[in-house]
Parts: structure tokens; C-alpha cells; sequence
């Protein structure tokens, strides 16, 4: 990397935690992120998944640790956040990437599913940015990620709890933003459009719903993991440090069409 794209783009030096980093979204983006240079530290509920993807990035040449937390109970995450402190001091970077769609119909929505799914995808995300955020900006630097999606903005069936969750991460995003960009912080969000990740599995097992999904965008097809791998690493460096507030839609066209 010549000095130019090294001092936009490099993040050498950086530690960036990126919760549900064993897989889907978060996993591409743990890597991308190590490549570019950060200690990485991978976040989700499963040991297993968790050691491989570890194990992977290493052999990648990445510095990366984990850590399994249930971010769907409050007190995991501030234990979490306790570990983070004790084990790697400050964090630069961090990627709220974990998340849960139950997809009940909302009239057969259960209160259960309803709190399961706001805990895990908007409150962790905001006690986490509440532990960790206010330290990014003591020391005038930081960034913050979240993983929103196409229903931060419209609504899709069978997916109520999750996109109101979505909706609320994108809220988070423009106050946190509006709380701490001044000290050197930013938050922003990445909404993917249709890709093929373990949260969806169900989905792309109907081949018709796939393919209109990918004739709605302006690109033809459908997103893969790796689109999301340059706005990540574009948002957790230096290059964005006058982005913040924003929800950017990586999804080929599609929430234009």
C-alpha cells in the first residue's frame, strides 16, 4: 500500500471488536478489517464457530482474539464490556454486526420473540456504544458500525420485531453520532440488501423470491459477503472522518428501485 492509501485506509494500530464476527456479514467484515491492519477481536454466542473463524484469521496473518457473550442478555454484554477493558484497554473500532430475525407473523409475535430481538439487535448495540463510546471520545478518536438493513426503512412480512429493531439501530446511529462525532467519534451504518447469510438461510430457499429480489436491483443480483468489506474498512479508518450520522445502503440499487 503506497503512502497515500496507507494513511486513508490503514489501521494499523487499531482494535476493533466486531460483534457476531463468526459468521455472515460480521465474519467478512472481521477479516477485511484485519487485513487492513487491526487487532481484532470477534464477538458471538457460540465457542465453536468462534475458535475456526479465529483460527482462520491467523492463519491469514491477523492478530484477532474472542470472546463468547449472549448479547441477548444485558448482563453478558456489560460483561463483555468489562473484559474488553481488562484484556485489551481501549477499543478504536467497533462493529455491532450480531443479530436475530425470529420471523413470526406480527399477529402471532410473542412478547418473547419481541424482547429476545430488540435486546440482542438494539439494546446491545446501545449498552455497548454506552461502555465503550464515551472512552473513543475521551481519547478523540473512535468508530462505531452498525449492521442495519432495508427494514431501518420499509417494512417486510414476517419480520416485525427485526425491522423495528432496525429501524431503532438506524435512530441510534444519528445519536450517537450527534453525542459524540465532535470528539473525533463517528457512527454510521451499513444497510446490506439481499445477500445470503446463516440470518436468511430460510429465505434463499425459495429460488422465485431470489430472483425477484435480484431483478429489483439496479446491478442484476444479488449482494455477497465481500461487498461489504470496502465500506467497512472505509468507515472504520481514517478516510471517514467527516462521515457520521449516516445509514449507507450497500444493496446494488435496490432501495431506490
Amino acid at each position: 500500500m503506497n503512502g497515500f492509501l496507507d494513511r486513508l485506509f490503514t489501521l494499523q494500530g487499531r482494535t476493533a471488536v466486531v460483534t457476531g464476527g463468526s459468521s455472515g456479514i460480521g465474519r467478512e467484515i472481521a477479516m477485511a478489517l484485519s487485513r487492513a491492519g487491526a487487532e481484532v477481536v470477534i464477538v458471538a454466542r457460540r465457542p465453536e464457530p468462534l475458535q475456526e473463524t479465529a483460527a482462520q484469521l491467523r492463519d491469514a496473518g491477523g492478530t484477532v482474539s474472542w470472546l463468547s457473550a449472549d448479547l441477548g442478555d444485558r448482563t453478558e454484554v456489560h460483561r463483555l464490556a468489562d473484559e474488553l477493558q481488562e484484556r485489551h484497554g481501549t477499543t478504536d473500532i467497533l462493529v455491532n454486526s450480531a443479530g436475530i430475525n425470529l420471523r413470526a407473523p406480527l399477529d402471532e409475535l410473542s412478547e418473547e420473540y419481541w424482547d429476545r430481538t430488540l435486546r440482542t439487535n438494539l439494546d446491545a448495540p446501545f449498552v455497548l456504544g454506552q461502555r465503550l463510546g464515551p472512552k473513543m471520545a475521551a481519547n478523540g478518536w473512535g468508530r462505531i458500525i452498525h449492521i442495519a438493513s432495508q427494514q431501518s426503512v420499509r417494512a417486510f412480512g414476517n419480520s416485525g420485531a427485526y425491522g423495528v429493531s432496525k429501524a431503532g439501530l438506524a435512530a441510534l446511529t444519528r445519536s450517537q453520532a450527534e453525542a459524540w462525532s465532535a470528539r473525533g467519534v463517528c457512527v454510521n451504518a451499513i444497510a446490506p440488501g439481499f445477500v445470503h447469510t446463516p440470518l436468511n438461510e430460510a429465505v434463499f430457499r425459495d429460488p422465485v423470491r431470489v430472483d425477484a429480489m435480484a431483478r429489483r436491483t439496479m446491478t442484476g443480483r444479488n449482494g455477497e459477503l465481500a461487498d461489504f468489506t470496502g465500506i467497512a474498512v472505509f468507515l472504520a479508518g481514517d478516510a471517514s472522518s467527516y462521515v457520521t450520522g449516516q445509514t449507507i445502503f450497500v444493496d446494488g440499487g435496490f432501495s431506490v428501485t
